[in-house]
């Protein structure tokens, strides 16, 4: 099965993955940004996530060989690969993977390191949205809100409702299987997974998802990259500073 994407502009071939709980909707005002540098955006929707097919399996190789069949099915070579947090580690195994493929790679606040199980508190909380008894986006977010108390946090996950039919509301992430799997999330790369062209490594400066004892391991794995801080961002560095981090992005990409 191929994954759903959004297409934007012309131009490039320009990938986007999104993170854990996401979609490629999430980027759609940088894509429509990124389009006007002659880039053709591709918001892709990785398994269990948005728009695309769900499976029982999640894992990283299983996330990499999507975005190689994706490729294939659109006739893509030398793209431009960006992605954030699990996207962003999708991103990374794919360079590895196939460095043919890739013109640039652009790593948006994830390093190659292992990461402990961390979104316990927001899957459970997801799992008390009883869609026979919520009927509404603001009775979803009053839910929420007993597990997750930043608004800005329960906005990006209500993104994930939608009206099955008329009356019920439901989620377009497969729930189940990433409760099931949250552990494969922080997975480290493997340790000879090495991409040697330009790649540029994005960290906010309120993260703590890429630390200078990260920096090490990138420069082993990503021997030809830079890391930049983007200001006054968290996580979401893209969304907490999106003129700050499309700036960034393109002066990268116009390099050579």
């Amino acid at each position: 099965m191929i994954l759903h994407s959004n297409v934007i502009g012309e131009g490039n071939p320009f990938i986007i993955l999104h993170g854990f709980l996401g979609m490629g909707d999430n980027w759609k005002t940088l894509a429509r940004k990124f389009s006007e540098s002659n880039f053709q955006v591709h918001l892709v929707d990785q398994r269990n996530h948005g728009r695309s097919f769900h499976s029982d399996e999640f894992d990283y190789e299983l996330l990499a060989e999507d975005l190689k069949n994706y490729c294939e099915s659109k006739r893509m070579s030398e793209i431009i690969l960006l992605g954030h947090s699990m996207g962003g580690k999708t991103a990374m195994l794919f360079a590895s993977k196939h460095p043919d493929l890739v013109k640039k790679l652009i790593v948006a606040d994830i390093s190659p390191r292992y990461y402990p199980v961390h979104h316990n508190i927001i899957l459970e909380g997801l799992s008390q949205l009883d869609f026979s008894f919520v009927k509404t986006r603001l009775e979803a977010d009053r839910v929420l809100e007993e597990y997750v108390p930043q608004i800005g946090v329960r906005q990006f996950l209500l993104k994930n409702l939608y009206w099955v039919h008329k009356g019920e509301l439901g989620l377009r992430i497969n729930l189940k299987v990433l409760k099931e799997n949250v552990s494969e999330v922080g997975e480290a790369l493997p340790p000879h997974a090495i991409f040697e062209k330009d790649t540029l490594f994005l960290r906010g400066d309120r993260s703590e998802y890429i630390m200078e004892n990260d920096e090490m391991l990138i420069k082993r794995q990503f021997p030809n990259s830079q890391i930049i801080t983007i200001n006054n961002s968290g996580h979401w560095l893209h969304a907490e500073n999106p003129q700050e981090f499309y700036v960034t992005v393109v002066n990268f990409l116009l390099i050579n």
